[in-house]
């Protein structure tokens, strides 16, 4: 299966990098060509476009940021889907709306095009480690086929039912752990406050209720006050703002994630977008200066 991957940032660089590695990956692209240099004088081809990359290619994943992205790259003017042939399977990886995926859908199918919405969750370090949670939905047979594919980067690959329902089980997936990243900036600030040492708390907590993936991921940007990006607040802000309109669009109400939305919200408008979501903890402790 000749394969191309569309998307080289944080998340998709290491994800092109494992299925070269294994020898699955044909072609890459990305917006900015530097970033897919470490590929340059290697057996995989950087194409010059979406289209391009898709040309001959049985298998076309695209990680890009958001909804637009998603229909640019895919049915955009030097999108995939003009380069594409009637056969080839679309996964998009991206965190979008997954009403969005299936108005994607429907035009690839058009042409004969097996499309999936398939999401991960992980971030950076998953990537990295080849140990994302990946969230699929769309035809039963194209999951199959692309499979083992995915399980060169991913730890677990769910099918979750039609198209759509990979970027639903997603946002539920946000929403988690959005609430979590606030828990834990009231939990820790909570501490701090009270004199808590913030190593004996983790040792204390994390193998009771409390314990989890999220606080074992991420305690240590609360302890070293580090808030790189693993996964940008903005991207996560994007995620429940999708979630929201996901939301509005069943006729239910989410209240706590509205509220996460918000802080988040106001982060990126104070310049602050770019940090890791743990970087909640920060707003707790500036919000108090």
């Amino acid at each position: 299966m000749k394969v191309s991957f569309i998307g080289l940032g944080i998340m998709g660089l290491p994800m092109a990098r494992h299925l070269q590695k294994a020898g699955k990956l044909t072609k890459v692209y990305n917006r900015t060509r530097s970033k897919a240099g470490v590929f340059e004088g290697t057996d995989v081809q950087v194409a010059n476009s979406p289209k391009e990359a898709a040309e001959t290619a049985d298998l076309v994943i695209t990680m890009v940021s958001d909804s637009s992205d998603s229909e640019d790259v895919i049915l955009g003017p030097e999108g995939v889907i003009h380069g594409a042939q009637p056969g080839a399977i679309i996964v998009d990886m991206s965190s979008i709306n997954p009403e969005v995926s299936k108005q994607i859908g429907r035009r690839l199918g058009e042409k004969g095009i097996d499309f999936l919405d398939a999401p991960v969750s992980g971030g950076e370090q998953g990537a990295i480690a080849g140990a994302l949670a990946i969230m699929v939905g769309g035809n039963i047979t194209a999951f199959q086929k692309v499979e083992p594919i995915l399980k060169v980067f991913g730890k677990s690959v769910t099918h979750l039912g039609p198209l759509g329902m990979g970027g639903y089980a997603k946002l539920a997936n946000q929403i988690i752990v959005g609430i979590e990243m606030q828990a834990m900036a009231e939990a820790f600030t909570l501490a701090k406050e009270a004199g808590l040492d913030f190593e004996a708390l983790y040792e204390a907590i994390r193998y009771g209720l409390a314990g989890s993936h999220v606080l074992d991921q991420k305690i240590r940007n609360l302890i070293d006050g580090n808030f790189n990006p693993g996964f940008k607040i903005e991207l996560h802000e994007k995620d429940l703002r999708n979630t929201l309109l996901a939301a509005k669009t069943l006729g239910i109400s989410l209240p706590f994630t509205e509220q996460v939305r918000q802080m988040m919200h106001e982060m990126i408008e104070a310049g602050e977008g770019g940090l890791d979501h743990s970087g909640l903890y920060k707003r707790m402790g500036d919000s108090r200066e």
